[in-house]
């Protein structure tokens, strides 16, 4: 793993979903097992190219998600490697039980890819908002659930996810994120990312809230409070090892996650913590609500997931350390 950090973290111009698009399209120029599969949503993750290309290998199910599922079962038992696209309440909600057994109790060989988790759908509102989909898809044994930050970290987990057998959901947000990462940077599935030195306690982020989670880290120093950031980019499986080390090392733990708090990553964690190294831990996150309509900052803050709540979330846990 080779980590290049950005200098500073900004607004990325690069949109997740071409990088996404134009993957896929590299990957199937190499590689004719590539297949992509869409509920009528190949317009809105941006697969013209792909379909120009490969208009055998881009099948639009139509908006009949849980069929798809199982086209994508079908494709896998021939040998072929599907990438499944829907936004992600019908990726995992509406498809569940055909992900559960088609897919992973049959241990085929496909990705399930689901765009615009929690409030990256933004303006689509509470129909179309999943704070729920990482607790749904935790749930199936041997999964492997991912969440890539930027479009540095999309770019080099494709080829990675593509030549990992086995079962995957890829949390996707569709449009921009905050650049993290620099071109070059080399990731490992199920390993977590340190991004910052810290002695006092350890916070564990993914998706949007890695970019808060920085910038909370700041704050606290400069308040004299000694943060260590993870990019807990994978959230199953969970790196173990990065969860008991900080919380020996630093004592304290805090999550922040894009998705409801339970069932999610601060679940994941509080599970290795309480089961190796209980330490006191809070968790930043949307607290067991629905979604509503609106753009990603009020949300952030409507639903307390930007830096000055995980700074709070800090000071507290400290004052339990």
């Amino acid at each position: 793993m080779k980590i290049i950090r950005a200098e500073q973290i900004t607004n990325d111009p690069v949109i997740m979903r071409d990088v996404y698009s134009s993957e896929m399209t590299r990957m199937a120029s190499v590689d004719e097992r590539v297949y992509a599969l869409d509920a009528d949503l190949a317009n809105s993750i941006g697969m013209s190219s792909f379909q120009k290309q490969f208009p055998e290998r881009l099948i639009n199910c139509g908006i009949q998600e849980a069929n798809m599922i199982g086209v994508a079962a079908g494709l896998s038992s021939t040998g072929l490697i599907p990438f499944a696209h829907t936004f992600a309440v019908f990726a995992s909600r509406r498809v569940y039980d055909q992900v559960f057994l088609s897919c992973g109790f049959s241990k085929w060989n496909v990705k399930v890819v689901g765009s615009d988790p929690g409030i990256s759908a933004a303006y689509n509102g509470g129909t179309h908002m999943p704070f729920e989909d990482l607790g749904i898809m935790r749930n199936i044994p041997g999964i492997t659930i991912v969440e890539p930050t930027d479009s540095v970290m999309l770019g080099d987990l494709m080829e990675k996810i593509k030549d990992s057998y086995g079962l995957f959901y890829i949390r996707l947000t569709r449009k921009t994120a905050k650049k993290v990462y620099e071109q070059g940077s080399d990731f490992t599935i199920g390993r977590a990312i340190q991004l910052t030195e810290g002695k006092d306690l350890s916070i564990f982020a993914s998706g949007y809230c890695v970019a808060e989670a920085v910038e909370a880290s700041n704050v606290l120093k400069r308040a004299g409070i000694s943060a260590r950031v993870y990019d807990m980019f994978t959230i199953k499986p969970i790196d173990q090892e990065a969860v008991i080390t900080a919380a020996q090392e630093t004592g304290a733990v805090v999550t922040a996650e894009n998705h409801n708090i339970i069932n999610g990553l601060g679940s994941a964690v509080a599970e290795v913590l309480g089961e190796h190294s209980p330490v006191p831990m809070e968790r930043v996150g949307v607290r067991d609500h629905y979604g509503e309509v609106g753009d990603v900052e009020f949300l952030a803050e409507k639903f307390g997931l930007k830096a000055v709540n995980i700074v709070e979330a800090s000071k507290r846990v400290l004052n339990r350390k």
